[in-house]
């Protein structure tokens, strides 16, 4: 540890990260940007190829940065693992999916362990960032790792530290967001906490990796759950002829005891749809039942439903049959302002749509193109010029680029799921 710690108080410890995606790659630049030799390891060679070409495949990581850190040779990027025996420190980030079950799909976390394992050395420090359910760590990281004969805590260390990264965000990054810190032993969660508090304006340090894999879940579990109730919210309001804009909005003027949330098509993205069903998994082999999980889940996944009945409903006041319309959908991203579409509630209201025998484009300034069942569709480009060729416009995601206004005079309707038309008013204007 001696050793590990003077080479991160000198910024001279060699940082290898596993997965430069949205989470590794502003990780890596945040270490790169510290002085800190970084390398990346992929899997996918076009990654490698654009970063050793200094150029950014990510929206929130400008290129020109990109560039000058590996001008600097800060900054690296591999598909050779072999040359983990190189770093003092391998962070994995890698993508921790679901199965069709809904059960948590480690595979990702096992390959990257696995190429750990080969080239695990004496005193070097594992820490993995991917979410996972509360007891991945010790029950499934560190026996993998020990395997070849080091032990964790003795040997070499290891520790949790939960991402949070926010695509689009551009008040929170990387290193003005706080760390939360979990190690194996008290050692591995001080070598740890010292690593990130190297780069990172806060590290909060918790007794174990458990309690460090359980803070993401209970962050994105507590967003799941109150969006579920707020868009369960949104169907009462439907019944009763309310707009639950203008409650949501008149509650939030109290101020304590009420934090808004807000109604949608769904909800995306690689967090939300997600990590509460990591959570869920682990406590039914505990035999505990998650029922505000379950009940949150089964409430956000019938909201595409919804907005396509909903639209069905519009246009029938309008003398037009769903099947036989022409759809605009705006938005194809999980959020707005970002080119991430992973989990939109998009996808299963264009296909909703579809299946209808409705006729559904859509438009998104950033996202090019999505493959849907096989298919690849694409974002129809000229679309906000010929908005009076389409029978409704459909908003599911806002950007903050598009002129709502403008789309509100010329289209025969407009159905807003997400309040991006908020102080508009026309006849042929609909909210959630």
């Amino acid at each position: 540890m001696k050793d590990l710690n003077k080479l991160i108080r000198e910024r001279k410890a060699a940082i290898g990260i596993v997965g430069m995606g949205y989470v590794g790659l502003p990780l890596a630049m945040e270490f790169a940007k510290g002085g800190f030799p970084v390398t990346g390891f992929e899997v996918d060679a076009q990654k490698v190829r654009d970063l050793k070409a200094g150029v950014s495949y990510i929206g929130d990581v400008p290129t020109e940065e990109v560039s000058a850190l590996v001008k600097k040779g800060l900054l690296s990027a591999t598909l050779d693992f072999s040359q983990l025996k190189k770093m003092d420190a391998v962070i994995i980030c890698v993508p921790t999916p679901l199965r069709k079950s809904k059960d948590p799909d480690v595979s990702y976390i096992v390959a990257s362990v696995q190429e750990a394992r080969k080239f695990l050395k004496r005193g070097q420090l594992i820490i993995l960032e991917s979410t996972t359910y509360p007891g991945t760590t010790k029950e499934l990281v560190k026996p993998m790792l020990e395997a070849g004969g080091l032990k964790a805590g003795r040997d070499f260390y290891l520790a949790f530290s939960p991402e949070r990264v926010d695509p689009g965000n551009p008040k929170y990054g990387v290193k003005n967001t706080p760390k939360v810190v979990g190690g194996l032993t008290p050692a591995c969660t001080e070598l740890a906490g010292k690593l990130y508090g190297a780069v990172i304006d806060k590290v909060l340090l918790v007794s174990s990796t458990e309690a460090a894999e359980l803070v993401k879940l209970l962050e994105n579990t507590f967003r799941a759950v109150n969006i579920g109730m707020i868009n369960e919210m949104a169907l009462m309001c439907n019944k009763l002829g309310l707009d639950v804009w203008e409650v949501i909005n008149a509650a939030a003027s109290k101020p304590f005891g009420f934090m808004p949330f807000y109604p949608g098509p769904g909800i995306g993205g690689h967090c939300i749809p997600l990590d509460p069903h990591y959570l869920g998994w682990k406590m039914k082999t505990l035999n505990f039942e998650p029922r505000f999980i379950e009940l949150a889940g089964a409430i956000n996944s019938t909201m595409p439903n919804h907005v396509v009945s909903r639209l069905g409903e519009l246009l029938n006041t309008k003398g037009k049959a769903l099947s036989r319309s022409k759809v605009l959908m705006i938005g194809m991203a999980y959020k707005p302002d970002i080119s991430d579409p992973r989990e939109s509630p998009a996808h299963d209201v264009l296909l909703l749509l579809e299946k209808t025998g409705a006729k559904a484009d859509y438009y998104d300034p950033y996202v090019a193109e999505v493959v849907l069942e096989g298919e690849t569709r694409r974002s129809r480009r000229d679309a906000l010029k010929k908005i009076k060729s389409y029978d409704c416009v459909m908003i599911i995601t806002p950007h903050s680029s598009i002129d709502y206004s403008d789309i509100v005079k010329r289209a025969r309707l407009v159905f807003d799921t997400r309040n991006a038309t908020k102080g508009l008013k026309g006849k042929n204007l609909y909210r959630l």
